[in-house]
């Protein structure tokens, strides 16, 4: 999935959320020790500072090095580009060897991942006991009733170009495989619900949608969903380009441990 969100690594820095500090400190608050975290597809390093506040050292990785490249820097995340040819052994010895990391984070990117695989890896690093697993991601923008009919109109109609592994984001994670204990933050089957407050401009919002993988496979394949005419409908039902609504993004979450 490299390839997928290369081409718009840039608007996908501008336009994605930055997740609650909160969040972070309910996680930290789980794990009985604060060394080491590892956030995977961690693309432009938008959870990784947020981890980064509790933990003394950061691993940040992901297979794209254009997302990569526009990583933002911190003292204690270290972002390294891991390439789909790395064998589970060299990502273990990345890492530091076995039963090592305190907290794994994957935002809003597991659904791409191979997960009988990935699983595998986080159970032979997860600190055991005291160790945690976080997936998290959203699925909706809610703004106003006016606009989001206007909105809904157009996820849905993108919804024919999705990747199939987008399909697990749709359903909220509700069918992701998720093989771990529960700390009482969602389960396998039942992610907890959470909400993102986000303060935009419209420009924001739109540069949200050209960062949508389905937008992009879309267009990839001459099916222009932001036409122009599409565009103004939506700038007149946000209420012009100068004003600034807040908006809500749904999401959802699952985090677990191991217990063998």
């Amino acid at each position: 999935m490299a390839g997928i969100f290369d081409k718009q690594a840039e608007t996908y820095l501008q336009a994605r959320p930055t997740y609650p500090c909160e969040w972070y400190s309910m996680l930290a608050a789980r794990t009985s020790h604060h060394s080491l975290a590892w956030d995977v597809g961690t693309g432009n390093g938008q959870a990784a500072l947020g981890v980064a506040e509790h933990y003394e050292r950061v691993v940040a990785t992901d297979i794209s090095e254009a997302q990569l490249s526009f990583a933002i820097p911190h003292p204690r995340v270290c972002y390294v580009h891991t390439p789909q040819s790395m064998s589970e052994d060299e990502m273990v010895a990345l890492m530091g060897g076995e039963n090592c990391v305190d907290l794994i984070t994957v935002a809003t990117a597991v659904h791409w991942f191979d997960h009988p695989k990935f699983y595998k890896l986080a159970k032979r690093l997860l600190r055991n006991p005291g160790g945690i697993i976080a997936v998290w991601g959203y699925n909706d923008v809610v703004v106003n009733p006016e606009f989001d009919t206007v909105s809904k109109r157009i996820w849905e109609a993108s919804i024919q170009f999705s990747h199939s592994n987008s399909r697990q984001i749709i359903d909220g994670y509700r069918n992701l495989p998720f093989p771990f204990e529960s700390v009482g933050l969602g389960h396998e089957g039942k992610p907890m619900q959470l909400e993102i407050p986000k303060e935009l401009l419209f420009e924001g919002y739109l540069k949200l949608l050209k960062s949508s993988s389905p937008i992009n496979l879309a267009k990839e394949q001459g099916v222009d969903l932001l036409s122009e005419e599409v565009i103004k409908e939506l700038e007149s039902s946000w209420g012009g380009p100068n004003l600034v609504r807040t908006v809500t993004y749904k999401a959802f979450m699952l985090v677990g441990t191991i217990t063998e």
